[in-house]
């Protein structure tokens, strides 16, 4: 891995973290992705299924965890199973975990190769009552490819038909939530590698550069500082592009006096920051431009002082709302009978303002994480508003990445990164 290695006493936790609100006599099961196919023999890039890399720090293929508390055999309440390896594999693919390596990076004692998997789990199973699967059920997946956990769940649920079975998944949302120091540090080196990508940019962009050209920047820069690259799908979004929320093409010109969206941001050793910064490309904005621009900037400032222990999601987004429709009325998109009128389904401020202030991140860039119960300390949130106007060739967001203190204002990850109009246009003109 391009990263530095994580001290395994993390992984140690996190496991502990899990176990202790296992059931008793349970035992849990994490598997890794697949390697999926392109065609032909072309494969995607591997990236490790989140979960078992939170418990074990193990980023390879066809690897799995058990993890077994009341275990008789001391040995078997961690188990890590992985991918035996040959001179052939090392050959043709580099190294894969030794059993002397999995436990270095892992701090789990009892390594097996995964053929021995099928052996040791029924003797497992003869002693367990219930068995925790790891389903997905975050409240944005829409997965219909059937992956390798799948798979597992499927077949052992036949297999073993008189156990109980248990969901992972509401104890991950729980803990994976509330970061580590750690993580907040793996989190603030990635929002270290974004920001000296996007400083980057803003002696780069001018009227005529394409699109990806901006995206081959940050590229270069992000990989140059051990990231993989981009933690999700760049969206570089110039004049009234930046109106398609989720804009991927990035093949266009940037024209003078338009802005650019650009929602890019790098991964650090699979951990996700998130940003989003609007510039003009000629380096000046209009009076029209500021004034939207300050307004997106004033409500993501307030917006982001809410984020405090106790605070409620559903709450939290009505309240931006509120500030997001004084914005809108004070720049004229919006009138008083608007807002008199609105559905209370859809308010008004909806029209250019459509998704979310914020959400988990972490591992996943849409992290695991508590919606439903309040808010509480070392969760980590993006805040991003925005205002979108195709009428005027206009979209602008602006996005950070910010720690709930246990008192006071959220630590804002991204802090060292550009985002006053004047001091954006004052780099862009050096």
């Amino acid at each position: 891995m391009k990263y530095d290695q994580i001290s395994n006493s993390l992984f140690i936790k996190n496991r502990k973290k899990f176990m202790d609100r296992m059931q008793p006599k349970s035992i849990a099961v994490f598997n890794s992705n697949d390697i999926y196919p392109i065609s032909a023999d072309s494969v995607l890039p591997f990236e490790q299924h989140r979960d078992i890399f939170y418990l074990s720090g193990a980023d390879q293929e066809e690897t799995i965890l058990v993890l077994f508390p009341d275990a008789i055999n001391k040995k078997h309440r961690e188990v890590l199973f992985v991918r035996e390896t040959n001179e052939h594999i090392a050959i043709w693919e580099g190294a894969k975990l030794t059993k002397e390596k999995a436990t270095e990076v892992s701090g789990i004692e009892t390594v097996c190769w995964l053929s021995d998997f099928e052996k040791i789990f029924f003797d497992l199973m003869t002693e367990a009552e219930t068995i925790y699967f790891n389903t997905n059920e975050h409240y944005r997946q829409a997965v219909e490819t059937q992956t390798r956990e799948d798979r597992f769940i499927e077949k052992y649920k036949h297999q073993y038909p008189a156990h109980k079975v248990a969901k992972s998944n509401p104890i991950l949302q729980e803990i994976r939530g509330i970061k580590e120091p750690e993580e907040i540090a793996i989190m603030q080196t990635a929002c270290n590698i974004t920001e000296k990508g996007f400083r980057r940019l803003l002696s780069f962009v001018k009227p005529g550069v394409m699109e990806y050209e901006i995206e081959a920047e940050l590229l270069h820069e992000f990989v140059r500082n051990r990231s993989k690259g981009f933690a999700y799908p760049p969206i570089i979004a110039s004049g009234t592009n930046a109106n398609v929320l989720h804009y991927l093409e990035n093949n266009r010109p940037c024209n003078d006096g338009d802005l650019i969206l650009m929602d890019v941001a790098a991964e650090y050793a699979n951990y996700s920051s998130d940003l989003t910064r609007t510039i003009p490309v000629n380096g000046k904005f209009t009076k029209r431009q500021k004034e939207v621009y300050n307004a997106v900037l004033r409500v993501k400032d307030d917006a982001t002082k809410m984020l405090v222990p106790g605070t409620l999601w559903a709450e939290y987004h009505k309240e931006c709302g509120k500030l997001m429709t004084s914005e809108l009325l004070g720049l004229g998109l919006l009138d008083k009978a608007d807002v008199q009128n609105e559905n209370p389904d859809w308010p008004a401020y909806k029209k250019y303002f459509m998704h979310g202030t914020s959400h988990h991140i972490g591992l996943n860039t849409h992290d695991y994480g508590a919606l439903k119960t309040p808010m509480k300390a070392n969760m980590v949130f993006t805040v991003e508003p925005g205002i979108y106007i195709p009428e005027e060739n206009m979209g602008i967001r602006l996005e950070d990445d910010v720690v709930i203190q246990e008192n006071g204002e959220p630590f804002n990850l991204m802090a060292n990164i550009p985002i006053k109009a004047d001091e954006i246009e004052e780099l862009m003109n050096k």
